[in-house]
């Protein structure tokens, strides 16, 4: 696809994360992001709103006159702005959650260009989110789904193939994907990224041949617990299919959770490399734990085995995925024990999140699927936050004991 060639133009992601979605707020004598709630706008004259509803019913990213707020609001642009300045993208495209955002792209992909013939097969490497792999399975969008590593993918990859999907680090057992080799492979089919756990402060999929950077907003953008929200990074082309689809399904992002996770972005570099540091204290700690069975991280040795921290990725985040023995009873006891830890689904929060992926995120895929994938039940995911680690290592220790 084709990428800006100079993204922003700032110096690191830290620089562009506290700026971007800014050059105008000078102009407008501002220092905070404006919110602008309205869902209607004033006609200024009815041959420019009509030309306006055209422009934006095709996808164009602005009009003259916003006309309605399903069709575009000021507020949710300008984190579209940032989000895409952050991923190296010419365009983003922000929805009400992640999975909207996938839902998106799936009929973006399957649509295609106009006139084309629509495309109904879509190939996948598990493991995946849970959420992701149900409707890839569950048959409501139509498609044809193949499940493949990443070394099958070439071989799955058919004419009509709509979309490849892969997720790295994946969710839970942080599996990492080489991109460029899954976008050769993937050719002349797009590859869509989901890249949540990773943000774009450890990982820009564009610059390594995907299409489209998928993000759960929910997680690490938002990164206090309080916005429901989705994202794609892409081209501009990629990104007018998006916004049709969004218009007339009403997958919209509220202005008030966009104008909070602008908010959030000038922080995540911080953020993400803060709850790095912890998570590679505690993966450490956890794998000399004689009740710990694995433990997943990429910061471990052996679990980097194509070299891809330095080279694709800038670190190994501050996601855990950690075996116990006993499972299914071993777990729970670990999750009734934690004091500090909050027992919750969800992630990238500012405070250190753990639950279990085959009770509750990842429930919904089948048990054979679980279990092909390294899912088990006596597997955890810890989401690292912003504690200190030693806290967080106390009530560990002591809910493993408990176990």
């Amino acid at each position: 696809m084709k990428r800006a060639d100079n993204p922003p133009a700032f110096r690191s992601v830290a620089t562009t994360a506290v700026h971007a979605g800014r050059t105008d707020f000078q102009t407008l004598g501002v220092h905070a992001p404006p919110l602008d709630l309205s869902t209607t706008y004033p006609i200024p004259e009815l041959g420019e709103a009509v030309e306006s509803l055209e422009l934006l019913a095709a996808g164009a990213a602005a009009a003259p006159s916003p006309i309605y707020s399903r069709l575009y609001n000021p507020t949710v642009a300008r984190f579209e702005g940032a989000l895409a300045a952050l991923e190296g993208a010419e365009a983003a495209v922000a929805f009400g959650s992640g999975m909207a955002a996938l839902t998106a792209a799936l009929l973006a992909a399957r649509a295609g260009e106009p006139g084309a013939t629509p495309r109904q097969h879509v190939v996948a490497v598990r493991p995946l989110y849970g959420g992701s792999d149900h409707l890839l399975t569950s048959g409501l969008l139509g498609f044809d789904v193949d499940f493949v590593r990443p070394e099958e993918i070439g071989a799955a990859v058919r004419p009509e193939t709509a979309l490849v999907i892969v997720e790295t680090p994946a969710n839970p057992t942080l599996d990492l994907v080489d991109l460029a080799a899954a976008a050769r492979a993937a050719a002349p089919a797009p590859l869509l990224v989901d890249s949540t756990f990773a943000t774009p402060v450890l990982q820009r999929p564009l610059a390594h041949g995907a299409a489209l950077v998928l993000h759960s907003a929910t997680k690490f953008l938002g990164g206090h617990g309080d916005v429901l929200a989705g994202a794609i990074a892409t081209s501009e082309a990629w990104a007018a299919r998006l916004r049709q689809v969004r218009i007339l399904t009403g997958a919209v992002l509220h202005p008030l959770a966009a104008f909070l996770l602008h908010r959030s972005l000038p922080t995540l570099p911080a953020r993400v490399r803060l709850a790095q540091e912890g998570a590679t204290i505690l993966a450490a700690r956890l794998a000399a734990h004689p009740k710990v069975v694995a433990v997943r991280h990429p910061s471990l040795p052996g679990q980097d085995p194509l070299g891809l921290l330095g080279r694709q990725m800038d670190g190994p985040g501050s996601l855990i995925a950690f075996e116990v023995a006993g499972g299914f009873a071993a777990a729970s006891r670990i999750l009734g024990a934690v004091r500090l830890l909050t027992p919750a689904v969800s992630l990238g929060s500012t405070d250190s999140l753990i639950q279990h992926p085959a009770g509750l995120t990842h429930h919904v895929v089948a048990p054979e699927a679980r279990a092909a994938t390294g899912i088990g039940e006596g597997l955890l995911r810890l989401s690292v936050g912003l504690e200190d680690p030693d806290d967080l290592w106390a009530d560990l220790a002591a809910a493993l004991e408990a176990a």
